[in-house]
């Protein structure tokens, strides 16, 4: 393995912490972990499998260091281009908290957590699966499901620190006989079918591609709705102006706000073309709600 180390620029304020949470409630055991302020995770790269490491909140000002064991070294300036898309490297955050640091219902949440970034994706492909895994069951439901698709299909890789698995490749979630798979067979089938377009060519899931039309062929397909296409916007393909009306996490931070549903809703049409770092700042709420909240989970 090539060992290489590097330091990815960020923009300050970069909310570190926000990010780090995030990826270390949804890590997938076997693909990745998140642990005393790094991320770490397996990556298929053209030139063979890496495992890399970021530092998230040791860091000094204006850098994120990363580690990159790769098999071919000349995988670099990829890995590190991947990783940036991970960490919403090249956002300006001072434009958007600029935007919505006045609003009356987002101000006190930017306060709170300036510089806050969307977590993107080292592979399209994989936060699709994800998303799909996910649907209709709690995040902890989707990871455990996810975990059991990486051990059953996933390339094993033996790197140490409980990472022992490459996220299975499109041709093998395509091959996938949905009658194996624990889950309704509607959400097997929508698996499945991701998986041959992608691999096909019939869905390219590209940051380079134009979002209407990436949408518009995942929409096609059985079982994927508006909800799972504008996730996929968001995190996959950088789309800044994303918004999901139907979340529950929208539901239940809008109820820790003490605000009507139809209200913020109503609100999210002036948060654009920035509503994707609004729904991030949304969804925080549910970590560390205001004082006075009252949790309106079931």
């Amino acid at each position: 393995m090539h060992v290489a180390e590097t330091l990815i620029e960020v923009r300050e304020p970069f909310a570190a912490d926000v990010l780090l949470g995030f990826l270390a409630i949804h890590a997938v055991p076997g693909v990745e972990t998140a642990a005393g302020g790094t991320y770490t995770r397996t990556m298929s790269l053209p030139g063979g499998p890496a495992v890399v490491t970021v530092e998230l909140l040791d860091r000094p000002a204006g850098v994120v260091p990363c580690h990159l064991s790769l098999y071919d070294a000349a995988d670099v300036d990829v890995a590190t281009e991947r990783l940036r898309w991970l960490l919403d490297a090249d956002r300006d955050p001072q434009l958007v908290d600029v935007a919505l640091g006045p609003d009356p219902l987002l101000g006190p949440l930017v306060a709170r957590h300036p510089g806050l970034r969307v977590p993107g994706a080292v592979d399209a492909f994989e936060v699709a699966i994800r998303t799909v895994l996910g649907q209709q069951v709690t995040v902890s439901g989707g990871i455990t499901l996810t975990a059991r698709l990486v051990a059953a299909y996933g390339e094993p890789l033996a790197a140490g620190a409980g990472l022992t698995h490459l996220f299975p490749t499109p041709q093998a979630v395509a091959g996938i006989d949905v009658e194996t798979l624990a889950m309704p067979r509607s959400r097997g089938r929508a698996l499945t079918t991701l998986a041959a377009a992608v691999s096909a060519g019939d869905v390219v899931l590209d940051r380079s591609q134009p979002r209407a039309e990436v949408r518009a062929a995942l929409v096609a397909l059985p079982g994927i709705g508006a909800w799972t296409a504008d996730y996929l916007a968001m995190r996959a393909l950088g789309e800044p102006d994303a918004f999901l009306p139907t979340d529950v996490g929208v539901r239940r931070a809008t109820v820790l706000l003490g605000r009507q549903l139809g209200d913020v809703l109503l609100a999210s049409e002036r948060w654009r073309p920035w509503r994707s770092y609004a729904l991030m700042h949304l969804w925080q709420v549910l970590f560390d709600p205001p004082a006075g909240a009252v949790d309106g989970r079931a």
